[in-house]
């Protein structure tokens, strides 16, 4: 069975809707803004109302696009945005909290003698960052009405009626067994959430109901968290093909099979999909603020915006000594100090605009380049390949300056808005049991590789000065 479907990518900032013909590629795209709040102690939320609305609006305007109807609808999501719901009625208890919401600290320290235990069951580490922290925080915070879950459940719930979430967004939650790929009854225990009840969780291909929202009755045969759903787009189906998305944080996300490698770096060991009733793994390592850097940046005034990181960075040769940390969110793979603050230093009166420019790019490829090598150790061999995709892909400074800290290349995709590609090609799947994965998922097409321009001495130096400026901060906390 084939024909167009109707791909949904819910993120933090807005909704984006491709309708994708297996034939004729994208045919119709929609979108519409979500508005996060950030307010004191680390708090990020969204009204789930807009989350839900923001689906709808995008979605319809893809369709409106297209012109044409289409076999089935895909869902993404944001991973560990979490709110608690009436199960009854759909209503929203909560807003939702956002991912980068940071007011689970005090879980996480109340649990840290549990920490290991917890990265041994679930493959992550015991952070405010991942759903489970945040639920518990919740339930303690907030109410003990309803169901507390991540946004996707909600969503699908919304649509269709269903009360499920895929394998790939459940191991996001520090509450799935990751060799069982099924809810942990210890994990649930140690962040005192025993008693919730929970999602079924569901391949990513599943038919797992269907919706009017979009007009008629369509199937939902598509569920992916959302970086999961970018790596399946950019092809990484082999072990140690690796994809970074540069969107409001950069996510690296490294291909490791059949199995999971419980790495000994930092970095997060999850499930990137359960298609076809069979578990893939992969490895996870985050820059918590990319995108939002460089909104950050724009707001005090330095640039009007992310189109003028190249003409402004390129005015100056290189960072003037300037070094950048933007922990402004904290750090996060392979550190996991979320504690912490961002570092600018090597300042002077002839510091200019273009210097903060570049030094910006320089500590957001710098972290990457960090995670690049931990996922390389963590496989025994370096990355055979780093695929990018997102917003600031668009920056040739920041790509060109990813490739000289990595001393490799850096192949960017042809295509925009891969995880609404990935999550297009996860509802083909659904629709038609026998088309084979490696045929779902787009081609392969870089719009332009990035090779590395400097020495590996060079790169060993700037990234030695970055490394000892984040040992700075750490040795401050």
């Amino acid at each position: 069975m084939s024909g167009p479907v109707l791909a949904v990518d819910q993120g933090t900032s807005g909704t984006k809707a491709l309708v994708i013909c297996p034939e004729r590629g994208v045919i119709g795209s929609g979108s519409a803004p979500v508005r996060p709040r950030y307010g004191a102690g680390g708090a990020v939320e969204a009204d789930p109302a807009q989350l839900l609305g923001s689906v709808l609006d995008a979605g319809r305007q893809a369709l409106r696009d297209a012109g044409e109807p289409v076999a089935a609808v895909g869902l993404a999501n944001q991973g560990e945005t979490v709110l608690a719901w009436d199960p009854a009625t759909g209503r929203p208890l909560t807003p939702a909290i956002v991912w980068q919401d940071r007011r689970a600290e005090t879980i996480c320290a109340e649990l840290a003698d549990r920490g290991e235990e917890l990265t041994q069951l679930t493959g992550l580490p015991l952070d405010p960052y991942f759903a489970a922290p945040k639920m518990s925080w919740i339930r303690r915070e907030l109410t003990r009405e309803g169901v507390v879950t991540t946004s996707d459940a909600w969503l699908v719930h919304q649509l269709t009626g269903a009360f499920v979430t895929d394998a790939a967004t459940a191991g996001r939650t520090q509450l799935l067994d990751l060799d069982r790929v099924d809810w942990s009854p210890a994990a649930l225990e140690i962040f005192g959430l025993g008693a919730e009840r929970l999602p079924a969780v569901a391949d990513a291909d599943s038919l797992v109901g269907t919706t009017s929202a979009f007009g008629g009755e369509l199937p939902l045969t598509g569920l992916l968290v959302d970086q999961q759903a970018a790596l399946l787009a950019q092809n990484a189906l082999d072990p140690g093909m690796a994809k970074c998305t540069y969107g409001t944080g950069a996510f690296l996300l490294a291909q490791t099979g059949d199995r999971p490698r419980r790495g000994s770096t930092g970095l997060v060991s999850c499930v990137a999909w359960r298609l076809r009733g069979r578990t893939s793994y992969c490895l996870d390592g985050q820059v918590y603020t990319a995108a939002s850097a460089v909104r950050w940046l724009t707001e005090l005034g330095v640039i009007t915006g992310a189109a003028d990181l190249d003409p402004v960075g390129s005015a100056v040769p290189d960072a003037g000594g300037v070094t950048f940390v933007p922990a402004l969110a904290g750090l996060a793979a392979p550190w996991w100090r979320g504690d912490l603050r961002g570092s600018m230093t090597g300042l002077g009166l002839d510091t200019t605009a273009g210097h903060l420019v570049r030094a910006l790019c320089e500590g957001i490829a710098a972290q990457v380049a960090e995670l690049a090598d931990a996922a390389g150790s963590d496989l025994g061999a370096p990355l055979s390949v780093l695929r990018v995709d997102g917003g600031l892909t668009r920056s040739a400074l920041l790509m060109q300056t990813q490739a000289d800290l990595l001393q490799r290349p850096v192949e960017v995709s042809a295509l925009p808005d891969a995880t609404a590609l990935g999550i297009g090609a996860v509802a083909r799947l659904g629709l038609d049991p026998d088309l084979p994965v490696r045929q779902a998922v787009p081609a392969w097409e870089p719009a332009a590789v990035y090779e590395p321009r400097i020495t590996a001495d060079e790169a060993a130096e700037r990234r030695a000065g970055f490394r000892a400026a984040v040992d700075t901060l750490l040795e401050r906390a």
